[in-house]
């Protein structure tokens, strides 16, 4: 694997690579970056190595502006320190990143989810993020919702289009997303994290387990003490309480 570092402090790049070259020795780091402009002009004039590891914020501008000057076609693990913005770009787009300093299980990790990414599809273009979708979005300043989740599987990953799930529940801690088609996928977000993250226009939090798209409504119905009894489309036979307090609310959303 042919890897560059893209890092503006001495420093944290020496940590880095260390730590690259104890975890993976057979990987061949070519090339150290500190700043945008000599990033651009290398990926322009040389083969794409098989993975970046990038710093967001170096000293020439944020490094997203890379994926605006040139079609980059290497997968990328992104560091930064705490940013709110950064983070929250990054989990709507399922991108991964590490957080300084950076801790030698964590990179671990990264590498492992990237290295199974690679393997578990048949074209690397399907498994990489929409890096430019991201710049547009922390430049723009827009509001943007989840579109897709990342998957784990027994031996690789898979994508989930938001749209694809009727709805989201959440027991013992452990959340789930189930598709229009009854099929059930473990999720690593809270119900409040999902809550964030999804189009209030297609998702509605009926209570504190539960996360319903619009779509599979199939109808409503009063209920004792004010509550709602949500009754969704077929195949899903159980219905979901709406509490008193978010009856209101719910039908102003469906009345939209």
């Amino acid at each position: 694997m042919r890897v560059i570092i893209v890092e503006d402090e001495l420093h944290n790049y020496r940590l880095l690579r260390g730590m690259v070259e104890k975890l993976r020795p057979d990987w061949q780091i070519v090339e150290w970056f500190e700043s945008v402009k000599s990033s651009v002009a290398w990926l322009k004039s040389n083969p794409a190595p098989d993975i970046i590891f990038m710093d967001i914020q170096l000293t020439d501008g944020i490094s997203f502006s890379i994926f605006d000057q040139v079609n980059v076609e290497s997968m990328v693990i992104f560091t930064t320190a705490y940013d709110e913005y950064a983070l929250r770009a990054f989990q709507v787009n399922s991108i991964d990143y590490l957080l300084k300093p950076i801790k030698e299980d964590k990179l671990s990790a990264a590498i492992e989810k990237f290295e199974h990414m690679v393997q578990g599809s048949s074209k690397q273009e399907e498994s990489k993020p929409d890096y430019k979708e991201l710049l547009q979005a922390i430049t723009s300043g827009e509001k943007k919702y989840r579109k897709r989740f990342l998957i784990t599987g027994a031996t690789s990953y898979f994508k989930l289009d938001v749209n694809d799930v009727a709805w989201f529940y959440t027991e013992s801690r452990v959340t789930t997303a189930v598709t229009f088609t009854g099929k059930e996928n473990v999720i690593d977000l809270t119900i409040e994290k999902l809550e964030e993250q999804l189009d209030p226009e297609l998702f509605f939090r009926t209570n504190r387990s539960s996360i319903v798209n619009i779509n599979a409504i199939r109808k409503f119905e009063n209920h004792f003490g004010g509550k709602l009894i949500l009754r969704l489309i077929s195949p899903f036979d159980e219905p979901i309480t709406i509490s008193r307090l978010k009856a209101t609310e719910f039908k102003e959303w469906v009345g939209k």
